[in-house]
């Protein structure tokens, strides 16, 4: 059984033939007649949205749980509740805050478990910028991706995905913005490599995609003052994109703070790609479940069945 909690779950070969299947006009039925169990703590408009189609895609039925309706270790443990969810589903799907939760889910290993976000990794954000980016420049060997922002959980998974593909990873931001020891060696031991940069105008220069994310992310209100006056002269404006070139295309994960970490004239600008990158989410969970439930999956993998 397999599980998908951080991109280098997956080895280079099982990374390119998920992005195959997700740009698939014809995805494999690999749900029919069965469930997707949607499990939120935390919100998302992008998420739930492009989880439930994928999984209607692939001919599930998607189920939408709030996290207070099954109340993880305050009702019943994470385990007992996954235990629970997967008598009637054939997979799990968890946005939640502690990346703990979504290992001791995937420990239970009853049904393939899917990190929808967690406060270390958001690995469905990265499979949507890798398709958004091919669909761009094909082949990415080569090519240079710059993030400029917070060295936050969607710049881990991200480097991670664009280096199994052969691109160059700068990245630019606050020198207390960036990723924290663990995650330095995550991805050092994903073989990832990258550069760091104090200012952002030579971070981006020649760069083939610029990435942003919001300063101040959700549960992190409280350092919003502290975090504007930290990330000062690191917003992605028109200047900043003309020092990367013509050749270059934004990215944002999204929602963006516009007016904080990027313009209206960038996000709304002939260079975004911002809302291909959003409609990828969806292309992005379809071929992940395809290959997970389907070319990934044991003969008796599945929830559902009587007992």
């Amino acid at each position: 059984m397999r599980h998908l909690l951080e991109i280098d779950d997956l080895s280079v070969d099982e990374l390119k033939r998920i992005l195959e299947l997700a740009v698939d006009p014809a995805p494999p039925q690999v749900l029919a007649g069965q469930g997707m169990a949607l499990l939120f703590e935390k919100p998302s408009a992008r998420t739930r949205n492009s989880m439930e189609m994928a999984v209607v895609q692939l001919g599930g039925h998607p189920m939408y749980i709030q996290g207070d309706e099954v109340g993880m270790d305050v009702r019943e443990s994470v385990e007992d509740v996954t235990r629970t969810l997967a008598c009637f589903h054939a997979c799990i799907g968890a946005r939640v805050f502690g990346h703990s939760t979504v290992e001791r889910m995937a420990a239970v290993d009853q049904v393939p478990v899917v990190n929808m976000l967690s406060d270390a990794a958001h690995p469905l954000q990265a499979l949507a910028d890798v398709v958004t980016l091919q669909a761009e420049f094909g082949d990415l060997a080569g090519r240079t991706i710059t993030y400029v922002g917070d060295g936050n959980n969607v710049f881990r998974s991200l480097a991670i995905a664009a280096c199994m593909l052969g691109m160059d990873v700068r990245f630019a931001g606050p020198a207390g913005y960036r990723l924290v020891d663990a995650d330095r060696g995550r991805v050092a031991a994903a073989g990832v490599e990258y550069e760091e940069f104090d200012r952002p105008d030579e971070a981006v220069r020649g760069a083939d995609a610029v990435y942003s994310d919001v300063w101040t992310s959700m549960g992190q209100e409280a350092e919003s003052a502290r975090r504007l006056a930290d990330f000062e002269g690191f917003r992605i404006d028109g200047t900043l994109m003309a020092a990367a070139g013509a050749q270059a295309v934004f990215l944002h994960c999204l929602p963006a703070h516009r007016g904080e970490e990027v313009t209206d004239e960038v996000v709304d600008g002939p260079s975004s790609r911002v809302w291909q990158q959003a409609r990828n989410r969806m292309h992005a969970a379809r071929g992940l479940l395809a290959w997970m439930l389907g070319e990934a999956a044991e003969p008796a993998a599945g929830g559902g069945g009587a007992t």
